[in-house]
């Protein structure tokens, strides 16, 4: 099977790097992403490839789409096709910010519901909206009535955008426009949002996709599995993406915007990082972590958000700004194939 892409823009994506971090990790029993996002590492993975691959993120309204996607990728794709319009955008981004908590009890507690509407709404809003804080839950404007209306400065409601406007179109809207010009009008429309999603269900099936804290897969019986790979030999590659540290990202960009994991997630890298079982790969800014031993690759992002008109002059800098920590068990640079 060939590499597969999110269908939607993230901030944060690391999927240029991508292939940098498979040839570090290598092949490992079992490859773990504590903070998916849009997953692009995982995606970008070399086949043929047999490992266990479990992936997790705090945000269910993220962890909903993936899971749909993966279990019933029409379902989503009826509820995707639909016109880009403002007043729709703004009434189902309130929606789902309403629902992320409910989402997520659900989510958590069956491991097989999932929400295909609010997946497809989700993926459909993000492909227009501009600029980072797609469903952060920050911004003045709530639901009163049923009417979306002002109502201070608290930052516990939404923000108003104006829709993306770009000609080539962004995530599903990509497969989206012009796509009825030849007479074949919505159901075509929808073969191609489907035709999109397919490649995904099949490419996660297998997949363990959890919702919750990013510590609740780096366990011992995770990594190693519960009484076994505990000897000699490598037993996972763990991939940490965190956001980005409170003072180096603006603000509203992500659903848990107020928490700032950095150093705990350095203090985990530095209690596990001589661990010869685990081959782990750390992404932040430069100057974000201090982990002697580990090496360091500096990378150049394609530039995402601050390449977009409302791109503040710290996105634009950070964009030079990228690097990876790998621990000490991780392959150098060019032991593994990666092609």
């Amino acid at each position: 099977m060939s590499p597969v892409k999110a269908p939607f823009p993230y901030f944060g994506g690391k999927s240029r790097v991508a292939p940098e971090v498979w040839g570090r990790i290598g092949e490992v029993p079992r490859y773990i992403e504590p903070f998916a996002g849009s997953l692009a590492v995982l995606l970008a993975r070399p086949q043929p490839w047999s490992g266990r691959e479990i992936v997790n993120d705090s945000d269910g309204l993220l962890v909903n789409t993936w899971r749909a996607m993966a279990k019933d990728p029409a379902a989503v794709a009826e509820h995707a096709d639909w016109p880009a319009t403002e007043a729709d955008m703004h009434a189902r981004h309130a929606w789902l910010v309403g629902q992320r908590e409910d989402i997520t009890a659900r989510l958590m507690g069956d491991p097989d519901w999932f929400d295909a509407k609010a997946a497809a709404w989700w993926l459909w809003g993000i492909g227009l909206w501009i600029g980072g804080g797609w469903c952060s839950g920050s911004g003045p404007w709530r639901i009163t009535d049923g009417k979306l209306l002002h109502a201070g400065d608290d930052g516990r409601g939404i923000h108003r955008k104006l829709l993306h406007a770009g000609d080539d179109g962004r995530g599903i809207h990509r497969k989206l426009l012009h796509a009825g010009d030849d007479g074949r009008g919505m159901g075509w429309r929808r073969d191609r949002l489907l035709a999109a999603f397919e490649p995904i269900a099949e490419r996660l099936r297998d997949a363990l996709v959890m919702c919750g804290d990013w510590s609740r897969v780096v366990t011992p019986a995770v990594m190693h599995g519960s009484g076994k790979g505990r000897g000699p030999g490598v037993s996972a590659g763990v991939f940490l993406d965190p956001p980005y540290g409170l003072g180096e990202r603006e603000g509203g960009l992500y659903a848990h915007d107020e928490h700032d994991v950095t150093r705990t997630v350095e203090a985990w890298c530095r209690d596990n990082g001589d661990d010869p079982r685990l081959r782990i790969a750390l992404c932040g800014y430069e100057g974000e972590y201090d982990l002697p031993g580990w090496s360091v690759l500096h990378w150049k992002a394609k530039g995402g958000y601050s390449g977009q008109g409302d791109g503040s002059q710290r996105a634009r800098a950070n964009v030079i700004r990228e690097r990876v920590w790998f621990s000490p068990h991780c392959h150098r640079a060019g032991l593994w194939d990666v092609a």
